[in-house]
Order: structure tokens, then C-alpha cells, then sequence
């Protein structure tokens, strides 16, 4: 799957005119919402039928920095799906070379109580990582 592409605005660049590190998190995000999107699973879909998926943690790591009117292309993968965990994946890059690695881990709940994923989401068993 083709990659999500974010340009950076000035706004998210701090005094040195480098990407501030809180960004990456939106920036993870945006990618996520994307990449499951295109996956036939719209977080509006998803919100309409009670459905919200928390984050449970969280690991970045800054490889080099991104400054104003950079671009991003940032990779999305499923790395791994348990009955009740979602394990994503992010590169991203610049201008060819890598700046970021991170990942996220995520449940899904109905109403408030948890929701088994593989049953509901068939999809993303299908895009794991090899």
C-alpha cells in the first residue's frame, strides 16, 4: 500500500526550525487513520457504531530532524494482531532517507467494553507483516 504523504507546516517547527518531537504523534496518527481508511475502516464509520480505539502505548524514535517544507512519506504496517491488540508500525522518511521509526499499540471498544478484533476486523490479518 502506497504510503501517506504529509508536508510540514511552519507551525509545527519550533525556534530552530526543526519538527518539535510532539508532532510525530499527530503525524502517526494522521498515517493511522489513513491507512485504515483504506482499509475499509473509517474512524467516522467506526465512531457512528460506538466503535473508538484507544491508544495503549506508544514508542518513537528520532533518527534525524525535519525541518519546515519538508516532506514526509510515512509506511504504516500491521506488525501484529492478538484478540484484543492491534500492533502498528511507522517509517518515515525524507527526501529518501529514513527520519523516524515508531510504533503504537492499540484496543478497540464497543460501547466502552472491549472488542474482539480479528472477527470484527478481517482485513488487518490480511496486511500482517511477513
Amino acid at each position: 500500500m502506497a504510503p501517506f504523504i504529509r508536508k510540514v507546516n511552519y507551525y509545527e517547527c519550533d525556534a530552530m526550525g526543526v519538527v518539535h518531537h510532539s508532532n510525530y504523534l499527530r503525524y502517526m496518527e494522521e498515517a493511522r487513520i489513513d491507512r485504515l481508511a483504506r482499509l475499509g475502516y473509517d474512524f467516522a464509520s467506526l465512531a457512528s457504531e460506538g466503535i473508538v480505539s484507544p491508544v495503549v502505548s506508544l514508542e518513537c524514535r528520532y533518527l534525524k530532524p525535519v525541518g519546515i517544507s519538508d516532506t514526509l512519506e510515512i509506511d504504516v504496517r500491521v506488525e501484529s494482531l492478538t484478540a484484543f491488540k492491534l500492533t502498528l508500525s511507522y517509517v518515515m522518511t525524507s527526501r529518501g532517507t529514513k527520519v523516524f521509526e515508531g510504533s503504537s499499540v492499540h484496543c478497540f471498544l464497543k460501547d466502552g467494553r472491549p472488542l474482539e478484533i480479528a472477527s470484527r476486523f478481517p482485513l488487518l490479518a490480511n496486511t500482517l507483516t511477513r
